[in-house]
């Protein structure tokens, strides 16, 4: 039975200057990155998928990185792979004293509550001083998820409306807005009043509890699903998308859509 300490020794052969890999001798932090976070999203894509072989095959790449990042902060005396267990073995009993603790949480929209106060308290505690409550929101976070986050977090300040009715104005507004912009069609315009629709309709999303960025990725599927529900009659016609009419086509969109697609 293999655990974590094979899989640190895999790595650390893999770096190993003189018998390692040329192409993982070669990487960095900058330059892994891009492949973490392309793991967390097919882990994301397994889960959805309901494939618990491909999500256990997903979860032991997204944890290679893990190794892979750790390794690379051994090899510049930062901290080991030990350190990062144990630093998030002691958050999780800090962050749950309802579980090793003493203390009760009524349920878990409760539990989220205290876990922004606990760590709110541990920056406060950190010394590390913040010009604004939005500053440890990562850059590198999905547009729409950081979207939601920035709302939700100045949402706890009172800057929010009080229902979904102001959210949903907000778009009236915006889509407004662009509007004024389309005639003349400046580009840089254009782009700033976009966002602002994209950002209004997540507002929206985030008054009624539903995750932007899961959102549109099942729209993704459905437009996907539904384009290949057109292909496949056409074909079946002996025609494909670049010699079917726009008449023809949304036709075939249309019935992908009434038969539930």
């Amino acid at each position: 039975m293999s655990d974590i300490s094979e899989l640190v020794e895999i790595m650390a052969r893999l770096r190993d200057p003189e018998t390692g890999c040329p192409w993982d001798l070669a990487q960095d932090f900058d330059s892994i990155s891009p492949y973490t976070i392309e793991e967390a999203y097919e882990v994301a894509h397994a889960i959805a998928g309901g494939n618990m072989d491909e999500l256990r095959d997903e979860l032991g790449d997204l944890l290679f990185q893990v190794v892979y990042h750790a390794r690379l902060a051994q090899e510049k005396g930062a901290f080991a792979i030990d350190e990062v267990v144990k630093g998030i073995c002691e958050k999780m009993v800090r962050r749950h004293p309802h579980v090793f603790g003493d203390e009760t949480v009524a349920d878990a929209q409760a539990q989220t509550l205290a876990w922004e106060e606990h760590k709110a308290r541990e920056k406060a505690g950190s010394g590390k001083e913040s010009s604004s409550i939005l500053d440890d929101i990562p850059l590198a976070l999905p547009a729409l998820t950081r979207a939601a986050k920035l709302g939700r977090r100045a949402s706890k300040v009172g800057f929010d409306w009080p229902d979904s009715v102001g959210p949903r104005q907000k778009i009236d507004e915006e889509l407004a807005e662009l509007d004024a912009e389309l005639p003349d069609a400046d580009k840089h315009r254009l782009h700033h009043e976009v966002g602002d629709v994209l950002f209004a309709v997540v507002n929206l999303c985030r008054h009624h509890d539903i995750d932007p960025e899961a959102a549109l990725r099942d729209c993704n599927n459905r437009f996907q699903q539904r384009f290949g529900f057109v292909e496949k009659s056409l074909a079946d016609e002996g025609l494909s998308p670049d010699r079917a009419s726009l008449q023809q086509m949304d036709a075939l969109w249309e019935r992908a859509k009434q038969s539930g697609g």
